[in-house]
């Protein structure tokens, strides 16, 4: 019998909508339109890339939505590639998420909210020094003893951002400050623009980039109420959402700043804040900064210990014997959270930051992350019943090949990182074998492959 994820199911469209939302709009927001802009070097271009990537996000959305209603437990993509191509597949994932690229996101968060912190605050160098660590300590104790409370924190953080950005458009465009003869000619590419290959394809990996994340609602599946129902609004209304404030906030930032006086993406935000709300400008700025990478800082808290817990509860298969990974799939007593994952994660995160090597793992890891969510899309054509959606077999296929296609780009721009982080990846296959051996995991269950 397949051991699945049990977790309460406390939150509701809100809260799922949230987590879709939240990741995805945090600092990038604020950094990559600028680059995007400088590098095409046309107001249509940058509109034209962002709707692409609109749709491609949008089709992948369909299919963890599927994904999800299918299996409406934690775990997310680890439990749909258990199902739909083995355990071994699945743990790789797993390995890579838990121990590898979601402690060094969180970490790289966390070190990059400082200086927007130290803008709003008078903190010593000391205090700034630790503040990481704080800010990770605290948002791994907010979700230790309670999910539901956590679940409230990250709900409202996320969808603060929503009205906050909403009125930094408004101001910008109602106030006087921004002007259609920045914008125009809309279709004409400025002087110094990167060349129109590379301004695409560059323009098209920061952008997905900016809206990575609006896949984590699938790993706290178990704890949404009526999946069926709320999931689908999270995805969809989600991605839409995210779409929406990413145009209208590139359209303000070049009517109100030229293309032709952006140097770099810090500089960018600077004279942005300062042309809208002159001194305060930066103030009002890092404000907005904190409070986005709140959010997917709460989101990351909240989701990636689920994919801990449900990875240990599927390779040991719900025994109660002692080990390394069984201790991964115990509840919280009282709360009911992943206590023992929700360690795990913050532990790794301060290692992570404690080393200084988020940079680094960021870059070697994004390629194989890119290829696992293919793979993930995938495995909707494994399973023994059919897809009958109306969108079905086209977003997939549409998905699997963009996301393909990035995966090519980010190997060519820089294949030494991309193979480097593949063979991190496949250091799980001997981690999995000395689990294996010593007797920690009993073999692969049946249900672990669901294909034909």
């Amino acid at each position: 019998m397949e051991a699945l994820p049990q977790t309460k199911r406390q939150m509701g469209v809100w809260a799922a909508t949230a987590v879709v939302t939240g990741e995805a709009i945090s600092l990038g927001i604020f950094l990559t339109p600028a680059g995007m802009a400088r590098s095409l070097g046309s107001p249509a271009l940058l509109a034209a890339v962002w709707c692409g990537m609109a749709l491609l996000t949008l089709a992948g959305a369909l299919c963890f939505t599927e994904l999800a209603i299918r299996n409406p437990h934690d775990g997310g993509e680890y439990l749909y590639l258990r199902r739909g191509f083995g355990a071994r597949v699945a743990f790789l994932y797993g390995w890579m998420a838990a121990i590898v690229m979601y402690p060094g996101v969180a970490a790289a968060l966390s070190v990059g909210t400082v200086p927007y912190l130290q803008a709003l605050l008078p903190v010593s160098a000391p205090i700034a020094k630790a503040l990481p660590a704080l800010i990770l300590i605290t948002l791994g104790a907010l979700n230790y003893f309670g999910a539901g409370f956590n679940s409230g924190v990250m709900t409202a953080l996320n969808w603060l951002k929503v009205p906050v950005l909403a009125a930094l458009v408004g101001w910008a465009l109602l106030s006087g400050h921004a002007t259609m003869a920045n914008v125009s000619p809309i279709t004409a590419r400025r002087a110094g623009s990167d060349p129109l290959i590379d301004a695409i394809a560059g323009a098209t990996i920061s952008a997905f980039f900016c809206f990575g994340g609006w896949w984590e609602a699938g790993k706290i599946a178990g704890e949404v109420r009526n999946p069926s129902r709320n999931l689908p609004v999270a995805f969809s209304g989600g991605v839409l959402i995210v779409t929406a404030i990413y145009l209208l906030l590139s359209f303000a930032f070049v009517a109100v700043v030229p293309m032709q006086q952006i140097q770099s993406n810090t500089a960018f935000v600077a004279v942005f804040g300062q042309a809208l709300f002159g001194s305060a400008g930066s103030r009002v700025l890092s404000m907005c900064v904190v409070l986005c990478v709140f959010g997917g800082l709460s989101v990351l808290s909240m989701a990636v210990p689920r994919v801990t817990y449900a990875l240990a509860l599927g390779e040991a298969g719900g025994t109660k014997r002692g080990g390394l990974l069984p201790a991964f799939a115990r509840l919280h007593p009282r709360s009911g959270t992943p206590a023992n994952a929700v360690l795990l994660q913050t532990g790794m995160a301060l290692l992570v930051l404690m080393l200084g090597a988020f940079d680094q793992i960021l870059a070697y890891i994004i390629f194989s992350a890119v290829v696992f969510l293919a793979l993930t899309v995938a495995t909707l054509f494994r399973s023994i019943t059919p897809v009958r959606r109306w969108w079905f077999p086209v977003a997939p296929i549409v998905f699997i090949a963009g996301s393909s296609l990035l995966a090519i780009m980010l190997l060519m721009h820089n294949p030494g990182s991309a193979l480097l982080g593949a063979g991190v990846v496949l250091l799980g296959l001997p981690v999995r074998w000395l689990l294996t051996k010593r007797g920690e995991m009993p073999s692969p269950i049946a249900a672990d492959s669901i294909s034909p």
